[in-house]
């Protein structure tokens, strides 16, 4: 049920972070993509009633707890900071972000 719960929240926006609202991660996840001109969404779990659920789940697809940040690109799982990070870096982001309508430029 919470699978299901991440997969539809996921695929609400063209960026969807989850995340919590004292993590510093999440912060630096969402500057970047603020300072790239890119419009997201973020499910803060420690806000939500069902959070715990949610935060298995996202554990479970990225193999490491606590999983936040997760980061969703066009519905697709791209995974925590690293992952967002060595795209960036490799140049690889961008295109994802285009791809899934999330930016213009």
């Amino acid at each position: 049920m919470a699978a299901e719960r991440v997969r539809t929240l996921a695929s609400q926006r063209a960026v969807v972070i989850f995340g919590a609202s004292n993590c510093c991660m999440c912060h630096a996840v969402q500057t970047l993509f603020t300072e790239m001109g890119v419009s997201w969404a973020v499910h803060e779990l420690d806000k939500d009633p069902r959070g715990k659920d949610v935060e298995r789940a996202l554990a479970g697809m990225v193999g490491r707890s606590p999983p936040v940040p997760t980061v969703f690109i066009g519905g697709t799982l791209v995974g925590p900071t690293d992952s967002v990070m060595s795209l960036h870096l490799g140049g690889q982001l961008v295109p994802l972000l285009r791809q899934a309508g999330a930016l213009w430029l």
